[in-house]
């Protein structure tokens, strides 16, 4: 049997990380390159000369004197953590094959609980901006229905019993049917004019749309696109059906992963959890460039208070 290229490539080791990222010095120079790739720009005149303080780390404009720092506007913005830090965080929870829990990356960072969630969910609303307005685009695209939560003590079973948030598991393959991308979307529920809406913002498909026989599948039609329902059944069966591989093997492995990782996740934080996954398998080619790579789009995500970082996230 060939090798797993994915499954056994080399990532970055923590003595290879700590030689680039080390020191506050290094994480600057990484943050400024990922903010300003072409140097400098002024975000008041767009002058592109600056000096910096020599008191603290900012960056003064030398033709309108206006000044700004490294993180200002940024996911970063206000914090009073070290950049190694969050640097160390950044590398944790992209090297790590399933994610971390927050109480995980606690030890590892030597912060506290209430500190390493509030990193934890500002990196994962990166993952999660960063990917959201992609849509998929592929040769054949796989859905299916999918929940996360279970039964509560004398709620109903099945589809809508109380405690389960519904989402979208939707993979772009290739014509023969190797995967691409996966996007897994929260939705408020799986009735037609939901799937609707959300096809016409996360579907932009080159091919044919398998689904199986669910009802509410027949709003990717409505939305314009090539739906092909397969009436699966349930059970073994279902789980089998090949033209649903990819579909039905990621969420097995996202619920696994879920499931042995996080001790509890809260339905309204339940986007950003299915993002960091997402977000992984998307860029699995290169582990070592998931640093630089998230670090940039750190940078260009916009600040996240613990007021709002704590607040339900919308369906997406």
């Amino acid at each position: 049997m060939a090798k797993n290229v994915v499954q056994f490539q080399k990532g970055l080791s923590e003595a290879a990380f700590r030689s680039q990222y080390g020191t506050e010095e290094q994480c600057r120079a990484a943050l400024f390159s990922w903010r300003w790739p072409r140097g400098f720009v002024c975000p008041k005149c767009g002058g592109t000369h600056s000096v910096v303080l020599r008191t603290r780390p900012i960056h003064q404009c030398s033709t309108c004197r206006h000044q700004v720092s490294l993180i200002a506007g940024t996911i970063f913005h206000s914090t009073k953590l070290r950049l190694t830090t969050w640097f160390a965080a950044i590398y944790h929870i992209t090297q790590s094959k399933n994610g971390l829990s927050s109480l995980e990356l606690a030890r590892r960072l030597g912060v506290s609980h209430y500190t390493a969630w509030k990193i934890q969910h500002k990196l994962m609303q990166v993952m999660l901006e960063r990917d959201q307005d992609k849509p998929l685009a592929g040769e054949r695209i796989e859905v299916d229905d999918a929940y996360i939560g279970g039964e509560r003590s004398g709620g109903k079973r099945g589809r809508g019993s109380a405690g389960k948030t519904p989402f979208v598991a939707a993979v772009e393959t290739t014509a023969e049917g190797k995967p691409v991308r996966v996007k897994f979307s929260r939705v408020a529920n799986f009735r037609r004019v939901s799937i609707k809406g959300w096809a016409v913002r996360h579907l932009r498909p080159a091919g044919p749309v398998y689904s199986d026989g669910l009802n509410a599948f027949r709003g990717i039609a409505d939305a314009g696109y090539c739906h092909r329902p397969i009436v699966t059944g349930s059970g073994k069966k279902a789980v089998r059906t090949p033209a649903f591989k990819w579909a039905n093997t990621l969420l097995g492995n996202l619920k696994t992963s879920l499931a042995g990782t996080f001790h509890a996740i809260r339905d309204k934080h339940v986007p950003r959890y299915l993002a960091q996954f997402q977000y992984r398998f998307n860029r699995r080619y290169d582990l070592a460039a998931m640093i630089p790579r998230l670090g940039w789009a750190a940078v260009r995500t916009p600040p996240m208070p613990y007021r709002l970082l704590k607040l339900a996230e919308v369906y997406w």
